[in-house]
This record gives C-alpha cells, sequence and structure tokens, in this order.
C-alpha cells in the first residue's frame, strides 16, 4: 500500500461465509484509515486473519463505508496509538497532531513516520485514536500551540496605498518602505 494523498475513514463490516453449520454466524465491524476502500477491504481481512480464524475465501465483506467528519471547522489536537515494524524489532507509539479532521492528523501520521522513522505504510497499524484536551498534551510540538498562539505580519510592505499609485512603479526610491503597521 501505498500513501497517494489523503487517508480516508471506513468502516468494513464482515463474517465468516455461512455454511450449514452456522447459517448466520457473527459480524464483525472495524474501523479501517485507507486511501480506497479496495485497500481498506484487504487491511479488514489482514486484521480479521491475525485475530479470528478468517479469511478472505472463507468469509465475506457485508458492508464498506467511507466515514466523514461532522464538523471539520474546527482545529483539533488528535492523539494516536500506534504499532509499527522497524529492522530491529516491534514498537509501540503515541504521537500527537493538530488538524480539523482525524483522516488529516493520521495522514500527518503516515508522512512523519515515513520521514522520521523510514517506516513502510503497510507496517504501521493504528491501534487507537481520540481527542486530547489542550491541558492533556504530552508533546512539545502541539503544547506550543495549545495556547493562545498569536502569529504577527512582520515586515509587511504596502504595495500601493489608498489614492496613490503603487509602489511597484518605481524602480528606485529616496525613502525606505514602511514595514511596520499597527
Amino acid at each position: 500500500m501505498t500513501v497517494a494523498g489523503k487517508m480516508r475513514q471506513f468502516q468494513v463490516v464482515g463474517r465468516k461465509a455461512p455454511s450449514e453449520e452456522h447459517p448466520n454466524p457473527e459480524a464483525y465491524r472495524m474501523i479501517v484509515f485507507a486511501t480506497n476502500p479496495v485497500i481498506a477491504k484487504s487491511k479488514f481481512w489482514y486484521y480479521m486473519h491475525q485475530f479470528h480464524k478468517m479469511k478472505k475465501t472463507t468469509g465475506e465483506i457485508l458492508d464498506c463505508v467511507e466515514i466523514f467528519e461532522k464538523n471539520s471547522r474546527i482545529v483539533n489536537n488528535y492523539a494516536i496509538w500506534l504499532r509499527y515494524s522497524s529492522n530491529s524489532g516491534t514498537h509501540n507509539m503515541y504521537r500527537e497532531f493538530r488538524d480539523v479532521t482525524l483522516t488529516g492528523a493520521v495522514s500527518q501520521l503516515y508522512d512523519e513516520m515515513a520521514g522520521r522513522h523510514r517506516t513502510r505504510p503497510r507496517s504501521i497499524q493504528i491501534i487507537r485514536t481520540g481527542i486530547v484536551g489542550a491541558g492533556s498534551l504530552k508533546r512539545a510540538n502541539p503544547m506550543q500551540y495549545a495556547k493562545n498562539a498569536k502569529f504577527p505580519l512582520v515586515h509587511r510592505v504596502a504595495s500601493g496605498k489608498r489614492g496613490q499609485k503603487a509602489l511597484s512603479d518605481r524602480t528606485f526610491s529616496t525613502v525606505r518602505p514602511t514595514t511596520f503597521f499597527k
């Protein structure tokens, strides 16, 4: 699996294929992050084979639906618990990201794990996700934005004042540009 663009969140429901012995087997629901429904179903069968004695040839997918966020206009702090494999073994990790959606935070996670830890997307397993309050943050990077962060607009040059020509009208000027505005 390659990360091509933004990750999406899918709910996949599957079960063991019905037989005469078990006409109505138990259904399992799983939330999976993937780039498309085909990869989501593949991940579902990967995890089902690990947890239960089921695989694609002995089971069936009942439903595969993409889950969308209700409100994607508010920035949240997302906590992600994950497991990944490296050359030295399997490691558990806790990461925090700031984003407007959970899928955006997971996309940041995949990008950061590839950059910092050289981890392939197929070796990352997301165990749990959650929204963390500003007071419960543990990592320094999201913590610096938890307080009232202000981003000053420094060294702005007026491209043109009202009622005058633009500053780009002249190549040379006898006065320095004013870069401080209230």
